[in-house]
């Protein structure tokens, strides 16, 4: 039985302004938790909606380049692999891949992206 789940299309091309995101709904991609997709630099990323450090969402952050800085304590993000960039955040936020089909962003919930950060080390 597989558990891996399908990936849903979730916008157009051109829907997500440049350094802005929309959010996922956890019920609706299937893993129960909120996922941010970001654009920014004409690069589309996906991170759990949710910052490692405090309980704040990730797409009502400012989004800078590669990074994403948590609204509430300023904990910055590698959108490109999750990895907690400085304090007060330790922990990498959870990645998705996102794929492009044309003029269609494509989310595959629970796929990280190669090369994402998936634990912490000393």
């Amino acid at each position: 039985m597989s558990t891996q789940i399908e990936p849903i299309k979730v916008a157009d091309v051109g829907d997500i302004e440049d350094e802005e995101a929309l959010v996922v709904d956890g019920a609706a991609n299937g893993t129960g938790r909120d996922i941010a997709v970001f654009f920014s630099d004409g690069q589309y990323y996906a991170l759990d909606d949710t910052c490692t450090h405090e309980e704040a969402s990730l797409a009502d952050g400012w989004i800078e380049g590669e990074e994403v800085e948590c609204p509430i304590h300023s904990a910055r993000f590698s959108l490109c692999t999750g990895a907690a960039l400085c304090l007060p955040a330790s922990i990498p936020a959870r990645t998705h891949k996102v794929e492009l089909r044309g003029d269609e962003i494509w989310l595959h919930p629970g796929v990280p992206v190669e090369g994402a950060v998936t634990e912490v080390t000393a």
